[in-house]
């Protein structure tokens, strides 16, 4: 059913031929107009004329039926992309890993998707139907970066009901904009007539005039007028009375066009009205009638939908094959209507059965959407323990959300679903709820539960609030499960990160080519990337330029690669290869990209490395910016609980340029038993107090052993005591 998404509706059978409007969107084309947009109130037949405009013309026409699920960005990029590519042999296979990666980040998928379409010889029309239901504001930013840099062979088309939230003046004053607006669709009195057939050829011309007057030549309203002329032994008395209001239409939809339909028919209308699209053996699904016969086809409901299609242009057919249809959505918003006020009883049991055709065929999202809105959350959350690791692996966070959110309380009993809802959090930066539903997921879990998923979360959290002793401890668990072999790349790349920051090399080195050689396989390209940026990290804290900086570009290279070259992870590489390369003008301009790319969403351990990085290589350079940004990096990096390496690299970057003291490599004298034994409860979260209740002596005598240890170790404070300590092997 996804692919009716990607093709135009089919025209309907008693076309009307609008040419005055055929010639806005050709002149639109011919000119290399980069945006033409329809905006107009709903049933004006915007998605109509583009469906007969598009069946006539010679370009590739990459078509997206918009949703309201299509707000996730990952969802609306992804499907975008496919329609694009049935159009014409971009690389889908190439950008749809870089939309999942990313998140859906516009920045990131725009540029790709730019580079791709410069490649695409011959005009393409890309037509967006119904934009009015995409609200995220990533995407409308995405879409008019995409509009502001497409090529010129390419022509954005979107036809919504609400001007999208672009600056639509820039492009009037630089005429890249053809317009489609509500009077400019409304039909006049000869398109009116042949839009009614034989019952406009009926009409005389004065009360063809009136009927258009009193519908404003509005769509909808002539198509319902035209249904009722049918019937009207008086058409002039019918015309006199008839209105071409919204409300007015639902009244007469509901007094009229209901009132008309006989019971059974009347039953299957209402039955259907629960599903966005119908075919024949769905419809056969959820109201039983008809046979399913060996070939998968519902008899009645093929033949009811075709019959009713061919009768009534409120069910419009979405391909070619006369298989799947939609109902208009005047119609469609009454039928539901009228079925919570008249069957109220049955329309949970209508949704479990739409949920249990569609589980059977695969489509598990609109399984569970069916489950919520039969208020059936138990069943729906059942279908989450598949469906959403998928939403989360492909980078859905927005509609897996969405679907936890409206389990409601159901969500806090289930392991899945809690452990699910603390990646939500995470991955929103929202690190406290983040470990509160990790909290949850352990409070429910049965016995023998494998909580690894869990290690991995917590693992990132603690990595992203600069906990580099914790991220160290969670990375032991998970090598003392073997939990690297078993999982996605992404826990073996968060796993190295943690060793890379705790300047553990070897360990790091290890896991990160695994993570690598396991993200290649898996087709992971950000996890594929982070496990390189990580490793050129590791080769920089080694002190060794020219591995680092071959690291670094690796990183890079594989990252432009990929299409990610705009990712904000691959911002510690390009800082590396900033305060690597011997040339100051690529020096300069990699810092400045770093700086930008890590700015845009990053952790705060990223965030201050890559600030110190670019603070000392400008500096180096005479730019006055980089002494600001090391001061910023120590505010940043002083926030965090152990920022491992990061605050050595400051320490070294502020000593470089005169801004602090230099830090020994070496230990100025050895550790006596009582201040190694203090030592090791440093990085643990344990004020000197505690650490004195554990050891059984005075808090007075764990102060002294901490001023001891911090003057052997040429440190002035306990973050810097412990990653010392660390990379002496003392911890």
């Amino acid at each position: 059913m996804a692919a009716t998404k990607l093709r135009p509706p089919v025209p309907p059978r008693h076309l009307v031929r609008r040419s005055r409007l055929d010639d806005i969107l050709r002149a639109g084309c011919a000119d290399h107009i980069r945006l033409i947009l329809l905006s107009a109130p709903a049933g004006s037949g915007k998605s109509t004329l583009l469906a007969s405009w598009l069946a006539e013309r010679p370009e590739a026409v990459a078509w997206l039926q918009a949703e309201p699920s299509d707000s996730d960005p990952v969802r609306f990029w992804s499907h975008l992309i496919a329609a694009i590519g049935q159009a014409h042999p971009v690389a889908v296979s190439e950008l749809t890993p870089i939309v999942a990666g990313s998140k859906g980040n516009d920045l990131v998928v725009v540029s790709a998707l730019v580079n791709a379409l410069a490649g695409v010889a011959g005009p393409l029309v890309v037509v967006i139907d119904d934009y009015h239901l995409i609200d995220n504001h990533s995407v409308q930013a995405g879409m008019e970066r995409l509009i502001d840099l497409c090529p010129r062979q390419v022509t954005v088309v979107l036809s919504t009901r609400i001007d999208p939230p672009f600056r639509l003046g820039r492009l009037r004053v630089r005429d890249q904009i053809a317009e489609i607006r509500g009077t400019d669709l409304r039909f006049d009195t000869d398109e009116a007539a042949r839009l009614l057939g034989a019952a406009g050829r009926s009409l005389d011309r004065a009360l063809l005039d009136q009927l258009c007057g009193r519908t404003e030549g509005w769509a909808a309203a002539l198509v319902l007028a035209g249904l009722a002329l049918q019937r009207a032994a008086d058409p002039g008395a019918f015309i006199a009375a008839f209105r071409g209001d919204d409300h007015l239409v639902v009244e007469y939809l509901r007094d009229e066009f209901l009132a008309a339909v006989d019971t059974d028919e009347r039953r299957l209308l209402l039955e259907t009205s629960i599903l966005d699209q119908l075919s024949g053996e769905l419809v056969d699904a959820v109201t039983g009638n008809g046979t399913v016969t060996g070939t998968g086809t519902g008899s009645g409901g093929v033949k009811w939908l075709r019959e009713t299609a061919a009768a009534n242009q409120l069910l419009i057919g979405l391909d070619r094959t006369g298989t799947w249809f939609r109902y208009h959505h005047l119609l469609r918003d009454l039928l539901r209507l009228e079925a919570h006020q008249e069957i109220p009883s049955r329309i949970p049991a209508l949704h479990a059965r739409a949920a249990a055709w569609f589980t059977a065929q695969g489509d598990l999202g609109r399984a569970i959407d069916h489950r919520l809105n039969g208020d059936d959350p138990r069943e729906a959350a059942q279908l989450m323990l598949v469906h959403g690791p998928r939403l989360l692996a492909a980078g859905q966070t927005d509609t897996l959300r969405s679907f936890l959110d409206r389990l409601g309380d159901v969500a806090k009993t289930l392991t899945w679903c809690a452990l699910l809802y603390g990646w939500c959090e995470y991955l929103a930066g929202r690190y406290s709820p983040a470990e509160r539903w990790i909290d949850v997921m352990h409070e429910v879990a049965y016995e023998g539960f494998d909580t690894t998923p869990a290690i991995s979360l917590r693992m990132n959290i603690a990595l992203a609030r600069g906990d580099v002793t914790t991220a160290i401890d969670s990375a032991r668990e998970v090598a003392a499960t073997e939990g690297l072999l078993g999982f996605s790349c992404d826990l073996a790349t968060a796993t190295g990160a943690a060793h890379a920051w705790a300047g553990q090399a070897a360990e790091a080195r290890r896991i990160l080519r695994f993570a690598a050689e396991k993200a290649a396989a898996e087709e992971f390209r950000t996890a594929h990337v982070l496990a390189l940026v990580y490793l050129s990290v590791v080769a920089f804290d080694d002190a060794s330029t020219s591995s680092a900086r071959t690291a670094a570009a690796t990183a890079v290279d594989t990252a432009g690669r990929f299409g990610l070259a705009a990712y904000h992870g691959v911002a510690p590489a390009y800082a590396i290869r900033a305060r690597t390369t011997d040339d100051p003008a690529r020096a300069g301009a990699d810092a400045l990209h770093a700086l930008g790319l890590v700015r845009r969403s990053s952790t705060d351990l990223a965030l201050g490395y890559v600030l110190t990085l670019c603070g000392d290589t400008l500096a180096a350079l005479g730019d006055p910016s980089g002494p600001p940004l090391l001061a910023e990096a120590r505010s940043v990096l002083s926030a965090c609980p152990d920022p491992g390496i990061a605050g050595r690299q400051l320490k070294r970057a502020a000593a470089r340029h005169g801004l602090d003291d230099v830090q020994p490599a070496d230990i100025i004298e050895q550790l006596t038993g009582r201040e190694t034994a203090v030592l090791r409860y440093l990085p643990a979260s344990l004020s000197q107090r505690d650490i004195a209740a554990e050891l059984y002596v005075s808090l007075n005598t764990v102060k002294t052993h901490c001023h001891a240890i911090y003057r052997k170790l040429g440190v002035s404070d306990r973050k810097s005591a412990i990653q010392a300590a660390r990379d002496l092997h003392l911890l």
